[in-house]
This record gives C-alpha cells, sequence and structure tokens, in this order.
C-alpha cells in the first residue's frame, strides 16, 4: 500500500508518498504561500532533482490538487493514478481528551475534531481544511487522523492537572495536553529498537528540540508527563516562544506597553524564546551558534539559558520517574546542534553521563553518543513523523 502523508498548515501543505511495504519516502515536497500572492509548490521523488513552480493556489483544495497532480505526473511522478494510493494520514495537532490514539475519519470523528479548534486555534482548522481538500478529491479514499496529542493521553491526573480552580477543568478542559506526541512516540520506540531492549522496561527522556521543542518523560511504554501544556507555548524557551514564565508577567507587561491581551500573546508567541533573549540576533541555532562560538553575548546569552532550561526539566523528569535509562535529542536542533547536546550534558554528571564527543560529531544516523563506561546512555535518534503517521495510516485502514 501506498499512505499519502499530510500535514496541513494555514498556509502551507507538506506532504509525502510512503510505500508501506519498504517504508521508503517515493516523493515529498511542500505547497507554500497558499492563498497569498506569490504560492509555490516544491516537488522531488525520491533521488531526483526538486522541482519549484510558482503557481496560483487560491485555496487547499487546489494546493492538493497539484500535489496529487505531481505525484501522477508521467515524467516526473511515482504512481500512474490515484488509486495506487490507497490511504491518505493526516497530521492533526489537536485532539483533546477526545482521541487518545488515531482513528479514521468520518463526519462524526471532524466534527469532535472541529470541537477541538479552541484549544489550537491556529492548528486545527487548518487540519481540517486539509482533511476536507483531501476528502473533495479522493472521495473513495479512506482518511486517518494522526493526534499530536494522542500519546500523551496516558498521562496520570497529578501531571496533567493545573493549580486553577477545579471548575475550568470541568467546563472548558484546561489541562495539560502535551505536542510532538507522534515524534516523541517514534523516537522513544527507535531508540528501544536500536538498544535491543523491550520498551515496556525503559525510561526514557525525549528531548524534541526544533523551533518549537518539548521534552517527555516515557515509562514503561506510556508518556508520564511532558512539557507543553493546553498549548505549544509552555515548557522550554523555544524559537520564538517564551515558555514557562510568571503568568503576572502578562498583566504587568500589558499595563507598562498599553497594550492588550491577545498584543501581548503574540509576543509571547512570536518574539520572545532565544530570538527574543538574543536582542533579536536569530531564533536559529545555526546563527546562535556561529555567534556563541565568535563570543557574541546576545547569542551566548541565548544558547546558555535555553540549554540550562532543557538540562532542568531532564532531570525533573528524572524525578519524576524516579531514574532513567536514556536519554534521546532528536527534532532540527536536537539532531543537528552538537554544541546543544554538549553544554546540556554538561549538566547531567549526577547520571554518570559521559560524552563520546566523536559520535557527537556524527549526524542523520540512530546512534549513541555516549561511551560504554556511562551510566545513562544518551543517543541521537533523527526523527520521522511521516512515517510514524504511515504506520498508524496503515493499521487502523487494514
Amino acid at each position: 500500500m501506498k499512505v499519502l502523508v499530510i500535514n496541513c498548515g494555514s498556509s502551507s501543505l507538506k506532504f509525502q508518498l510512503i510505500d508501506a511495504e519498504s517504508e521508503q519516502c517515493l516523493a515529498k515536497g511542500i505547497c507554500e504561500r497558499i492563498g497569498i500572492d506569490g504560492s509555490m509548490i516544491t516537488y522531488a521523488r525520491e533521488g531526483g532533482e526538486k522541482e519549484r513552480k510558482v503557481t496560483p493556489m487560491p485555496d487547499h483544495t487546489e494546493a492538493i490538487r497539484l500535489v496529487l497532480e505531481a505525484l501522477t505526473n508521467p515524467k516526473t511522478g511515482v504512481v500512474a493514478s490515484l488509486e495506487e494510493i490507497g490511504a491518505v494520514g493526516h497530521r492533526v495537532v489537536h485532539g483533546g481528551e477526545k482521541f487518545a490514539q488515531s482513528v479514521v475519519l468520518d463526519r462524526e470523528v471532524l466534527a469532535a475534531v472541529e470541537e477541538c479548534n479552541d484549544l489550537a486555534p491556529l492548528h486545527n482548522p487548518a487540519n481540517l481544511i486539509g482533511i476536507e481538500a483531501c476528502r473533495k478529491l479522493m472521495p473513495d479514499t479512506p482518511m486517518v487522523g494522526v493526534f499530536d496529542t494522542a500519546f500523551h493521553q496516558t498521562m496520570p491526573e497529578e501531571a496533567y492537572m493545573y493549580g486553577l480552580p477545579y471548575e475550568y477543568y470541568q467546563k472548558y478542559k484546561v489541562r495539560r495536553y502535551g505536542f510532538h506526541g507522534t515524534s516523541h512516540s517514534y523516537v522513544s520506540r527507535r531508540a528501544a529498537e536500536v538498544l535491543g531492549r523491550p520498551y515496556e522496561d525503559l525510561k526514557i527522556i525525549v528531548c524534541h528540540l526544533g523551533n518549537g521543542a518539548s521534552i517527555s518523560a516515557v515509562k514503561n511504554g506510556r508518556c508520564v508527563d511532558t512539557s507543553m501544556g493546553l498549548t505549544p507555548l509552555e515548557g522550554l524557551m523555544m524559537g520564538t516562544r517564551s515558555g514557562d514564565i510568571d503568568p503576572a508577567i502578562i498583566e504587568f507587561l500589558a499595563n507598562k506597553e498599553e497594550r492588550n491581551i491577545g498584543e501581548v500573546m503574540a509576543v509571547l508567541n512570536k518574539k520572545s524564546g532565544v530570538l527574543g533573549l538574543s536582542d533579536n540576533l536569530s531564533s536559529d541555532f545555526r546563527d546562535l551558534e556561529d555567534g556563541y562560538n565568535a563570543g557574541d553575548p546576545n547569542a551566548v546569552r541565548a544558547m546558555k539559558a535555553y540549554c540550562y532550561r532543557v538540562a532542568k526539566y531532564i532531570g525533573s523528569y528524572v524525578a519524576a520517574m524516579n531514574g532513567v535509562d536514556v536519554i534521546c535529542f532528536t527534532a532540527g536542533i536536537g539532531e543537528n546542534a552538537p554544541l546543544v547536546r554538549t553544554s546540556v550534558c554538561e549538566y547531567l554528571g549526577y547520571l554518570g553521563v559521559e560524552l563520546d564527543q566523536e559520535a557527537n560529531g556524527k549526524r542523520g544516523q540512530d546512534i549513541a553518543i555516549t561511551t560504554p563506561e556511562s551510566r545513562t546512555t544518551v543517543m541521537v535518534i533523527p526523527t520521522n513523523e511521516e512515517l510514524a503517521i504511515a504506520r498508524e495510516t496503515v493499521r487502523l485502514v487494514k
């Protein structure tokens, strides 16, 4: 079976076509600036050159049509007809408490997903638009929703409840949900597989460090805590998100800057994190690493604060699980920033962590970056959320 994986944003749409038998990516690409002037599709089949085409995309239905057109192109496509695509797997950001696992999408499920829109107003509506566009163009192809929040639904109550009046949970389901669940699930399982140890016997901490970043504690195959909360704003300092702050700062800044709540929240989401702390130097860790190595005080400040917070979360999850066997780094920064991994691991002497600097310098492979003498294993596991979505899709469709 060939599975089309769709990750739909408000103005973008990423896609991959995966052969479920070989788990090989046959083709992938992205549609950008949907509904905006200058919209463009980038497409590449496995082993082929990237093709870019600037073309009008007034809506997501047109974007999906262009994706399907690229996949079936007689010269550069990878399928002869849409009938070869056995299913479509959709990334859906928020499933609330309604979805603790992936589901086949039907009208009832879509209505339930829509009820979660106020929990993820920037993401869920866009996800639903992509689903509806696919249903319109591929009405006979089964669709599956894979939720970012589902993996974290095993958290115990003491981990997901906030210290707020209980009525807010009862009325509005205000609680910790967590995100990046597909990545945390894939990476934790893959770590056990690489080590040749039973997943259900391990205590694993996964550090998904990208422009958005989160950490999870996975004990005996179940997520028991994670750093993101009701929204992706909580937790680690990120590229442009503040992460954990004193809630009173919001009122303080609103008064001082004469801004409303929405304007302050925009600052916390889009102008904070390492971008803000580096005095707008960059939200890209490649730039920050260059600045750090050059001694730029803005880069040094941001890098040190970031790594310190990652180490603090790791420590808290060691306590939550009463130990740890494996710590995994993944996603754009986790996989490609040896400096960040080294800086974080300098705090982990109490776990007996001993880095192998030669291994720490390698990229693009599942690898332990600690020495054989290290009491705790630290690994780099490249995430593959698209493959995880494809696997879930095949499991449900079959």
